[in-house]
């Protein structure tokens, strides 16, 4: 039976494992847990014994990598109760080593790593001895999984979570990881010639680094990232946070004053979304923001809070990449979606691999289509982007949801000066003199606010720069650059296009919006509105 807790207000909770990644004390502390056994036994007893995981951080790998541990050590007393439990019947004691590179300040350079590989493998050697004559991280790890073998006549368990984040430490620090990757593929390559030895070994990390490869040596490793039996083995599936979560709904539906379906429906569009396969069909919802949004009963954006990519949004910007594209979906070949190159032009395959984009469908040509997974990303990531123009205009003050109060209260003209202070803020340097550069920001600052706004809606005859829609009106915007037509011209451009007709059945008011960008002072420098 789950454990439970008294509130003040005399509410039962059960325990959420908050932070907690250990599959031990989750159990002994009677916490909640999504059983993922079944899938546990499925990857330790099949066919391949080197396995590799990639998936974005927070997302559960450091408990996999636990409950494999409590599992090869064979403490069955664990397991008491869950699916596996009808699986084994011969819980068999393996010696496991366990190599946990969370732990690490790994930016301040290559001797941080030494230093942790060091401190894991002394104290194996304290339990397997130890010989001089090995000097060398890799020997070092080889002769422990021989004496380990040796002296117990279990074939070892090898266990590494997080195997890549002394490399991405670099990476977001933006220095030259080639020393770290050389140590790293002298100590994983021992695994291959140890094989004798070994019952099963897996990696987990966020991302396949391409340059100096890890895996070309250890080429025997099965990545497991995108199958789809195991597309699940990390996160929430939809029907586990149904059965496992009640309790947690109904109090979260009763907190926000909703009902249960609500409730399922807001956590849905907020957290759930992940696909780590082309079967769309496993839809994972992130385990972190949702274990917390069941123990606060508040829908915040925990997981994006915690580490937002700010280095990405640098790189992205310093490569003039398109924004407005990430509301689009962005195709990648299946190959290039599990290795991130460095250096590359745009690391959309690492924005996969670190979770704020996911697999959104396949094109006719073979392509994944990427794109958000979810509300809480789409809004964390759009609200890093405008955060870097933002500081740079220094307009950390600067208050978003006026330009609501002046489109609810229809008043035009004071949302327009608004807008021309926010753009008139915006460093030279930012402002290409394009539209798509005025369209773009536009598009971000409402986007952010949460409103239902659409680019480039297209229909029969043409399509309209951007389309916003409140509770009470439908705006339709045409943008021009100065030299290129006047507000006149925008507004005829919506009429003879045909831009409204679509809205036609809607009950709600509809304006037509035509706004003209001066390119000398980057400002909107006309603008007309008629309602339609």
């Amino acid at each position: 039976m789950t454990n439970s807790i008294n509130t003040s207000d005399g509410t039962i909770k059960r325990r959420m494992p908050l932070g907690i990644q250990t599959f031990s004390v989750i159990r002994r502390r009677e916490n909640v847990y999504v059983d993922k056994t079944a899938l546990v036994y499925a990857l330790a007893n099949d066919d391949a014994r080197f396995n590799f995981l990639a998936r974005p951080r927070r997302f559960g790998k450091s408990l996999l990598i636990s409950t494999l541990r409590e599992y090869f050590e064979g403490n069955k007393d664990l397991f008491a109760g869950l699916e596996i439990e009808k699986l084994e019947s011969e819980w068999v004691k393996h010696p496991v080593l366990h190599f946990d590179f969370n732990v690490g300040q790994y930016f301040e350079g290559i001797s941080a790593l030494e230093g942790r590989l060091d401190t894991i493998l002394s104290g194996y050697e304290k339990i397997y001895g130890s010989d001089n004559a090995e000097s060398a991280y890799g020997t070092r790890l080889e002769g422990l999984i021989r004496r380990a073998y040796e002296q117990t006549g279990q074939q070892v368990v090898v266990l590494i979570d997080e195997y890549d984040k002394p490399l991405l430490g670099k990476v977001e620090a933006k220095t030259d990881n080639i020393d770290m990757l050389m140590l790293l593929k002298s100590f994983y390559v021992v695994l291959k010639s140890s094989d004798a030895y070994i019952r099963f070994a897996i990696l987990t990390g966020v991302s396949k680094f391409s340059k100096v490869s890890i895996f070309s040596d250890l080429n025997q490793l099965r990545d497991i990232s995108m199958l789809p039996k195991y597309a699940g083995i990390c996160g929430i599936m939809q029907e586990e946070l149904e059965e496992n979560f009640k309790p947690e709904i109904k109090l979260l539906a009763e907190y926000n004053k909703q009902t249960e379906e609500e409730a399922l429906e807001k956590l849905r569009k907020h957290y759930n979304g992940y696909h780590f396969s082309e079967d769309l069909s496993v839809s994972v919802y992130n385990p972190f923001s949702t274990i917390n949004t069941f123990s606060s009963h508040m829908y915040r954006n925990y997981w994006y809070e915690t580490g937002t990519p700010t280095f990405l949004v640098e790189e992205l910007r310093e490569r003039q990449y398109d924004f407005g594209n990430f509301e689009k979906l962005i195709p990648l070949m299946p190959d290039d979606i599990d290795l991130y190159r460095i250096g590359q032009d745009v690391p959309i395959a690492l924005l996969y691999q670190t979770g704020y984009l996911t697999i959104k469908g396949v094109d006719d040509y073979g392509s994944l289509l990427l794109g958000f997974p979810n509300e809480e990303v789409k809004f964390g990531f759009i609200e890093n982007l405008l955060a870097e123009v933002r500081y740079e205009a220094n307009l950390a003050s600067f208050n978003y949801h006026l330009f609501l109060y002046d489109l609810d209260s229809e008043d035009f003209d004071s949302f327009f000066t608004r807008l021309q202070s926010f753009y008139a803020a915006i460093p030279y340097d930012l402002n290409n003199k394009q539209e798509k550069h005025y369209q773009t920001i536009f598009f971000l600052l409402f986007t952010l606010l949460g409103r239902n706004i659409e680019s480039e809606v297209k229909n029969s005859r043409g399509r309209t720069d951007l389309v916003m829609k409140t509770k009470r009106a439908i705006f339709v915007f045409e943008f021009k650059l100065d030299g290129n037509g006047t507000a006149d011209d925008a507004l005829q451009q919506i009429e003879e296009q045909g831009y409204t007709e679509q809205f036609k059945s809607d009950p709600r008011k509809v304006f037509k919006i035509g706004c003209v960008f001066d390119n000398d002072k980057r400002i909107p420098g006309e603008w007309k509105v008629a309602e339609n």
